[in-house]
């Protein structure tokens, strides 16, 4: 098992990181012995999803853990025709996980009709204590605004017997219809210093030796992810030990990918070379690379390595190919057009310079 699940606190008085809003969070579900809609927001690998266990743990007790992976087809009703929605969730007899997200433009179909139908059926709960089932709902920033609506009018037809926590990098693409039927609880990124503090917790559990500086150095490459700082620190175990000083952090396999990419760019503009560059980018997206990541990712090597004067036109169009990524339903198309247009500008650049000195 890796150390990023292996470590996972398994409750909200176990948390090393966030422990004034375990301890809020805690407060609220035991003295109301309810909880209300929640809406969790912030960067990747801040925390998001391990709070979220950690309080369905706490309102439901260990039986939350017990969960089993579905890949569920349903035929929802789409007005003048029938069509069958494809999605994987994650439940226990208390809660229900899925990324609605991942059904595309179908996403609507997913919030109107299987949401509806798992919110009817309340839990029956011989205690009498919790008599409502929670949704977690991923991505809800992925979510068409079509969705989104549906969302609010799921959330108040179906309030008594259904509770969701929603769950998202952003908070400022959900509807504000949605966020104010939540209590809006923001993740932020763990520091420096929080990250040292649960890599040397990992490494005392696994009997490491640590020398000086070296949790530090992982911290300050993980770019304040959590689950990125436990990944690196594993690898660093698994490459090389006892550890040493100096030792060399190395980046993510698909990170050096797209560094790669960059690089093959840069060296050449031309068809052939787009083309070659299409099929890398589709090994990206076929590994579960999310396309946003792989833009970010390689908008940022290709300004490492670009003139100055560069910088604002290529970041602009960056932003105009996220949107239309956001809007579309082929990423990679997007991806490419982004690759293309850097290698126009990119080209018509290194023509001016040499018409300059030539």
């Amino acid at each position: 098992m890796l150390w990023v699940d292996k470590y996972r606190p398994k409750t909200l008085d176990k948390l090393i990181v966030h422990q004034d809003i375990a301890q809020n969070l805690k407060k609220l579900v035991t003295e109301q012995q309810d909880c209300p809609h929640l809406l969790f927001y912030g960067p990747s690998g801040a925390g998001k999803k391990t709070l979220i266990m950690a309080l369905l743990r706490q309102i439901f007790g260990a039986s939350a853990d017990k969960v089993k992976v579905e890949n569920k087809t349903w035929k929802v009703d789409a007005g003048t025709r029938n069509i069958d929605v494809e999605l994987t969730t994650l439940s226990s007899t208390h809660h229900v996980e899925m990324s609605p997200g991942d059904a595309g433009f179908q996403d609507r179909y997913v919030v109107q009709e299987i949401i509806k139908e798992m919110a009817k059926n309340r839990p029956i709960d011989t205690k009498g204590k919790r008599g409502f089932k929670v949704l977690v709902l991923n991505e809800v920033d992925r979510l068409s605004r079509e969705a989104q609506h549906s969302l609010r009018r799921t959330m108040e037809k179906y309030s008594a017997s259904c509770r969701l926590i929603l769950c998202c990098n952003s908070s400022s693409k959900v509807t504000e219809a949605v966020r104010s039927r939540c209590l809006n609880i923001r993740i932020n990124a763990p520091s420096e210093d929080e990250i040292v503090k649960v890599l040397e917790f990992i490494g005392k559990k696994e009997g490491l030796q640590l020398p000086a500086g070296f949790t530090p150095r992982i911290a300050q490459k993980s770019n304040r992810s959590l689950r990125r700082a436990i990944l690196l620190f594993e690898t660093c175990r698994v490459q090389q030990y006892p550890f040493t000083p100096n030792q060399a952090i190395p980046p993510m396999d698909w990170e050096q990918y797209v560094a790669e990419i960059a690089s093959d760019i840069l060296t050449e503009q031309s068809p052939k070379r787009l083309f070659q560059i299409r099929g890398k980018l589709y090994e990206l997206l076929t590994n579960c690379i999310p396309p946003e990541v792989i833009l970010k990712r390689l908008l940022s090597e290709l300004l490492k390595k670009s003139d100055a004067e560069l910088k604002l036109e290529v970041s602009h169009w960056a932003a105009y190919y996220e949107h239309r990524m956001r809007l579309g339903q082929k990423a990679i198309f997007h991806l490419e057009a982004f690759v293309a247009k850097f290698m126009s500008i990119y080209k018509s650049f290194l023509l001016s310079q040499f018409a300059a000195f030539g």
